[in-house]
């Protein structure tokens, strides 16, 4: 299991720690893996991002789903997923559901959506499935919740980045929206699991997209959210 550390940058947010107060910060695990995409280059991108907004305690894990095994979560307040199809055991996937139900966070980006295809399990936790995209292109985001603390004073934006279009659970508190075929597909969107908190971001195809300003923003807030620190 590769493992490695980082921390540092600075805040993203009003919270004590943009007033100097020390605050402890998130235990933050990077995962990224599985195939399609390039995960090595966004799971880099990802760890950078959130080194740079300074409220985190970074572990990053390549391409070991073993990581999710009971207890190996346990130090973590949340984790951050990017992983693409790919299949995820019983202990693997029980070791997921039960760190988030305890309270803690996950914030899947992008193909998280597109993992795991035949666990509908997967599916249900995350809140939706990847369905079809069309071509990388430049798109518009709206925000439709300004007041959330993931979208919070964030409004209309645009990115360059492979939209993709998810069947997803009705009942998901859905942040930001983009057209497709004159239909609204959900960009962001959160929901509860037992005790604890899920968010999905469906930007972040490759490294640059992860590299995006707004994108950076979004999963900043989304990981300290998700982790019930903010």
């Amino acid at each position: 299991m590769d493992r490695r550390h980082g921390a540092g940058g600075a805040c993203v947010h009003s919270g004590d720690s943009c007033r100097g107060l020390p605050v402890a910060k998130v235990k933050t695990l990077v995962y990224s893996g599985g195939e399609i995409h390039d995960w090595k280059g966004c799971g880099d991108a990802i760890q950078e991002a959130l080194e740079a907004a300074g409220q985190f305690d970074i572990t990053r894990v390549d391409n070991d789903l073993n990581c999710l095994v009971a207890p190996n979560l346990e130090p973590y307040d949340a984790i951050v997923f990017y992983h693409t199809v790919g299949s995820i055991t019983e202990p693997q996937l029980k070791g997921l559901l039960k760190f988030v139900e305890a309270g803690r966070g996950y914030v899947g980006i992008h193909s998280a959506a597109d993992s795991f295809r035949e666990c509908s399990t997967y599916r249900y936790f995350v809140g939706g499935y990847f369905v079809t995209h069309p071509r990388y292109r430049q798109y518009q985001v709206s925000v439709v919740d300004t007041t959330h603390p993931i979208t919070k004073d964030i409004e209309e934006f645009f990115v360059t980045d492979e939209q993709y279009v998810t069947g997803y659970d009705p009942n998901n508190n859905v942040l930001a929206t983009a057209l497709w075929r004159g239909k609204t597909v959900p960009v962001i969107w959160t929901r509860m699991h037992g005790k604890g908190r899920v968010a999905y971001i469906a930007l972040g195809h490759n490294a640059e997209s992860c590299r995006d300003e707004t994108f950076k923003t979004l999963l900043a807030r989304a990981t300290v959210w998700a982790a019930a620190k903010g």
